[in-house]
């Protein structure tokens, strides 16, 4: 089983790539700190539930999210995003 510490990670960074902007200018927009997060989206650390949460409110996501590890699901969601940048 994959260590949770990179699962969250993973979904972060997929849910950063949704929004469209880069690592930098994510964090940067929601005042967070861009080395602190590429630690989280590497799975380098452990972050609270509390901070998850808020998180989850800035990307407009259930805490839930971080945790899926259905493969299934994340490349139906990679797919979805691919249609919809090639309707645009």
């Amino acid at each position: 089983m994959e260590e949770i510490k990179k699962v969250v990670g993973r979904n972060l960074k997929y849910f950063r790539f949704q929004t469209g902007l880069c690592q930098e200018k994510f964090y940067e927009e929601y005042k967070l700190n861009p080395k602190y997060m590429a630690c989280v989206e590497r799975g380098e650390i452990n972050v609270s539930i509390e901070f998850l949460n808020n998180l989850a409110e800035l990307l407009g996501k259930e805490v839930t999210d971080f945790f899926n590890t259905d493969p299934k699901r994340i490349i139906k969601e990679k797919r979805i995003d691919a249609k919809k940048e090639n309707n645009a």
